[in-house]
Order: structure tokens, then sequence, then C-alpha cells
């Protein structure tokens, strides 16, 4: 096996991406797949058929890393956590492991994008990195001088499934969470959470992008739907910063691309940060899409690769 690639896998809802990291952390080779959605066995056949592509086009066996939507139980070793539902209560790993021969590092695809971002990423320089992803979902990870923290019940970062922090009262229950709660901080941050809180005000179907581009442009009643989400964002960080106070705040997923986010909620968020000032950044990500499969390749630092 050799130590001068290893290989990231990021498993997705909808497309599973592999690529091949050198040891100077530039991808080498990238591929895509469709992910056979509800189907675990036609899940792992096309990681296996991704992984077995990938070291046919660099020539060697490398180890593996795979970035998940969701987490292996420390008690079962079975998959839980999941929004992709055909996963949980499976053995992932072992699966995958027993198909190709070997070992290989599984971690929350949002913990694959902060430790990503924190080794050569935008918080290389920094000690505590929260990744957070905005998109589909909404996850979080923490990396600690370049490691990911897992925790003792391996859900470390999952902010996204805390209730909204200083709520309107509008904002009370909230909207159904697919976790089986109501109000999490993913029922209001998400993509879809978005474009259905523009829906509930204005009866007008927007995607998410649709809104900001939208809300740039001058639009009103889109610029008020992003105000009330920006609003709702630097909520949810300043509850964060409050428990973690990381060195830098990194933001993945397709609504870390709105600009206004960037120079609005640190301006929103220090009325609830309890510090007399707050000098946490809030970055976007260096790698971009290309976080999550870069981190999972991580999983195997290069002192440690077999």
């Amino acid at each position: 096996m050799s130590a001068r690639f290893r290989i990231g896998i990021d498993l997705g809802g909808t497309k599973i991406e592999g690529a091949a990291i050198d040891a100077c952390g530039s991808v080498r080779f990238r591929h895509r797949v469709a992910t056979p959605s509800r189907d675990y066995r036609g899940t792992i056949d096309a990681i296996i058929a991704l992984i077995r592509m990938i070291e046919q086009e660099i020539g060697t066996t490398a180890p593996v890393g795979i970035g998940i939507p969701g987490t292996v139980s420390p008690a079962t070793g079975l998959i839980k956590n999941a929004n992709s539902t055909w996963l949980i209560g499976r053995p992932l790993q072992r699966d995958v492991e027993s198909a190709l021969r070997r070992p290989t590092r599984l971690a929350n695809d949002a913990n694959c994008f902060a430790l990503s971002e924190a080794t050569d990423g935008a918080g290389a320089a920094m000690e505590t990195v929260f990744g957070v992803i905005l998109g589909t979902g909404v996850g979080g990870g923490i990396a600690i001088r370049r490691q990911i923290l897992v925790g003792a019940n391996a859900i470390a970062g999952e902010w996204g499934h805390n209730p909204m922090p200083w709520p309107t009262p509008d904002e009370v229950p909230g909207p159904p969470c697919w976790c089986g709660r109501s109000g999490c901080l993913e029922t209001f941050l998400s993509g879809p959470a978005l474009a259905g809180d523009h829906h509930r005000h204005y009866r007008q179907t927007l995607s998410a992008p649709e809104i900001a581009e939208a809300a740039a442009a001058g639009d009103p009643e889109c610029g008020a739907t992003l105000e009330r989400y920006m609003d709702r964002l630097a909520r949810g960080l300043a509850s964060v910063i409050n428990v973690v106070d990381p060195n830098a705040i990194v933001l993945g997923g397709g609504l870390s691309s709105i600009s206004a986010i960037y120079e609005q909620v640190p301006r929103l968020w220090a009325r609830y940060i309890f510090s007399d000032r707050v000098a946490t950044p809030l970055l976007p990500p260096a790698h971009g899409a290309s976080s999550g499969v870069r981190g999972a390749a991580w999983l195997w630092p290069p002192e440690e690769a077999p």
C-alpha cells in the first residue's frame, strides 16, 4: 500500500465523490458517481467500485477514509444519526472493510470538512476550528490541533440538532425535524429551511440560491427572508462560541456561498455572545465542495498511513 497517496470518499445522499490526495495535499484524481438511494448493498458496491477505479488510476492501493452523513456508534459499531436513513443500524465500516479486505476509517462528513479546513484550508493556522455544513442539512465538526474531536458519544459538533437559541414567539415550537423533534437548528438553517421560510411568509416558491440572488439585487421580500436567516444563523453560532470558543468558524455547504453572511452574521452575533468583544473570524472554505473528500483522505495523516 502506497504512503504517497490516500483516498477520500465523500458519501452523500445523492452522490459519492472519491479522490486521491498526494502527500502534499494535491488532488491527483477525482470522480463522482450517483448514490444508490435507499439501497444499502448498492451503496457499498458503489463505494468499492469507486475505490477500485481510483486505485487503477493512481497505480497502487492506498489508505481509505470515508466521510458519511451520520456517525459510527461507539456502543454498537452501527451507523446512527444519518439523514441517509437507509444507513442507520447498519455495520457500514465492517461491510466496507470486508469487501475491500483492509482497514478503513469512517467519520461524520462535517467532521471531515472541519479536518480538511483545519489541516490545509481556511483554518490551517488555528488551534481550534469549528466547521459548519449549511446545505440540505446542517452539521458541524470540531478540529483541535488538526485532529477531530469525536466525543464520548461520537456526536461532538452536532449543533444542527440543538434547538434555536433565544427563539422568537413565531419560532416556537418550530418546524418538525426528521430526527423526531421540532425546532432543531437544521429546520431553520438548511437550504430547504430557508426556502420554506420564504414560502411561509410570501407564498412564493424560490430556492435558497434564488432567494440570495434576489436579495442581493434589492428584492425587499427576499432581503427580509435573508435577514431572518442571518439572525438565526448568528444566534446558532453564538451558542457554539459561548461553549467551544473556537479560534475560527469555517462555513461549508451550498449556503456558504452567500457572501452577505460573512459581513452581517459577525455583526449580529455580538449581542448574543458572553464577551466584551468577539475575535472569532467567520470564514468561507478554502477548498469549497472538495473539503469533504479531502478531509476523509486526511483521516489517515501522513505519519499514520500504513
